[in-house]
């Protein structure tokens, strides 16, 4: 299941199951670990990509550049 959550004004453009939808400077929604049963989101820009496999079922996990880390739910404005 998947759950995306985004602004009113913005648009998740791609789903984060697969690493060549992510580019570093993303803007992303992720979910940490600790927020996993509730699906709580947490939106940064990717400063990391940790996954090195093509695709993750869960989600490429990311490190923001908060330094919180979890896995991409959706991305939501491409990098400039």
């Amino acid at each position: 299941m998947k759950i995306v959550i985004v602004d009113m004004n913005e648009r998740a453009t791609k789903t984060g199951s697969s690493r060549r939808n992510i580019h570093l400077g993303d803007t992303v929604d992720i979910v940490q670990k600790m927020d996993q049963r509730t699906g709580k989101l947490t939106r940064g820009i990717v400063k990391d990509i940790l996954t090195n496999s093509p695709s993750h079922p869960h989600g490429i996990k990311v490190r923001l550049q908060t330094g919180q880390v979890g896995r991409v739910r959706a991305v939501i404005k491409m990098r400039t």
